[in-house]
Order: structure tokens, then sequence, then C-alpha cells
């Protein structure tokens, strides 16, 4: 509520009680000899009312206020952890990658060097005028390459 931005607190609670002593010196005014006073008495007890009717719905709305900010506090802290605990997550994923990435090279270079020596035996066949056949190993050497490792 807005109004609760404004003034503190305990405002409403002086507020509470000034109702409570209002409507009790209402009830104590046919005791004073002053009939003055005790034509006011309607008067003051309807304003009293009122005072204890609004000291109670802003009692009841600082109490909401601050479970709600008890709340709000209680899932702020646990944005940190999770904050925290993501950092935590995203170093655990990035050496995961580097580690694959780190094995897809060096089989990618396992590769290369074993077709550079699988080359020097079928060599003679590719040069003009000789069969052009693809040999089984270059084949299971390309599907190895492109086997994802686990």
């Amino acid at each position: 509520m807005w109004i609760l931005s404004w003034l503190p607190f305990w405002f409403f609670y002086i507020i509470l009680g000034i109702g409570l002593v209002g409507l009790v010196v209402t009830y104590l005014l046919k005791y004073v000899p002053l009939p003055a006073l005790y034509i006011y008495k309607t008067a003051i007890q309807i304003g009293s009312i009122v005072l204890i009717v609004f000291g109670t719905y802003m009692s009841g709305a600082i109490s909401n206020e601050e479970a709600w900010i008890a709340k709000v506090k209680e899932l702020e802290a646990k944005v940190e952890a999770a904050k925290i605990e993501s950092v935590n997550e995203n170093v655990k994923i990035e050496t995961k990658i580097v580690t694959k990435t780190q094995v897809i090279k060096e089989r990618g270079n396992e590769i290369i060097k074993y077709i550079d020596k699988e080359v020097v035996k079928y060599d003679t066949k590719f040069l003009p005028g000789g069969e052009c056949e693809i040999p089984k190993e270059f084949i299971q050497a390309h599907n190895k390459a492109v086997e994802v490792p686990k």
C-alpha cells in the first residue's frame, strides 16, 4: 500500500490506541460532571470506531507487508544461490566442451596420419590410366571420423 511507504508503522498502532482510548472515554463520560462533554459522546464514539477500524485494517496491511518482504528476501537468497550454482555448472560444461574438442582434434589428427599412411599403399592406383577404386580402409576411416565421441 502506498500509505505504508509514507508513514512509519508505529503511526497506525498509535491511531488504533487513540481509537480504543476514545471509546473507553465515552463510556466514562457519564461519570464526569460536565454535561458539555456528554453532548459529544456520540461523535467521539463514531470517531473512535472509525479510528479503531482504520488502525486494525492498517495493522493487517503492515503484517501482510512484512510477510511479503520476508518472502522477497527468501526468494532473493534463492536466486543468489542459483546464480552461484549456475556459475559452477557453466564451468563444468565448459570443461566438458574443451575436453570433447581436444578428443575430436586428437582423433582427427590420428585419422589424418592413418589416411596419409594408407594413401602411400594405394597411390599407384590413382595415377592416370589406373583404376580409381576407393579402398575399404578410406571408407572405414571416414565413417570413424564422423562418429561422435561419448
